[in-house]
C-alpha cells in the first residue's frame, strides 16, 4: 500500500473532501505546489485555479478554488477555500459566458481589478472543468 496523507477540502459553505490521497497539487500564488505525504509544513494563499486530490493511481479528484488557504502539517493537508466547488458540478457555459462577459467589457468596467478577478476565477473553472475532462479520457471513463 501507498503512504497516504490526510487531506481536508473544506469552503465557509461546506466540506467538500476529507480522506487519504497520494499526492495533492494545488494552484498557490507563485505557481503550483505538489504536496506528497511527508511534505515540510507549508502555510500559503491560493489563488483562483485547481486542487487535484489523487486517491490512487486510478482515482483523482479535481476541485475548483476561487482563493484560500494550503495548510500542510506532517500528517495532514487543509485547504481553507473562500469558494470550492467539484469541477464535477461546475458549469461550463456559465463560466465562459462570465469570461467572455469581462473580456469584451473590459473598458466599461468599474474597476480593471474587478475584470481582472471575474476573468481569473471564470478562466481556472474551465481550466479545471478540462482536466477533469481529460483525466476521465484518459482513464476510459
Amino acid at each position: 500500500m501507498a503512504v497516504k496523507v490526510h487531506v481536508d477540502v473544506v469552503s465557509a459553505e461546506k466540506e467538500l473532501f476529507s480522506g487519504l490521497a497520494e499526492l495533492v497539487v494545488a494552484t498557490a500564488e507563485l505557481g503550483e505546489v505538489g504536496i506528497l505525504p511527508g511534505h515540510s509544513p507549508l502555510l500559503t494563499r491560493l489563488k483562483p485555479g485547481q486542487v487535484r486530490i489523487q486517491i490512487s493511481a486510478q482515482e483523482t479528484q479535481v476541485f475548483y478554488i476561487s482563493s484560500g488557504l494550503l495548510e500542510v502539517q506532517p500528517r495532514i493537508v487543509t485547504v481553507l477555500a473562500d469558494y470550492a466547488e467539484n469541477a464535477a458540478h461546475l458549469d461550463e457555459a456559465a463560466a465562459v459566458r462570465a469570461r467572455e462577459a469581462a473580456l469584451s467589457t473590459w473598458g466599461q468596467c468599474l474597476s480593471n481589478m474587478e475584470c481582472a478577478k471575474i476573468l481569473a476565477e471564470a478562466t481556472a473553472q474551465l481550466q479545471a472543468i478540462d482536466h477533469l475532462r481529460r483525466l476521465s479520457q484518459r482513464l476510459g471513463k
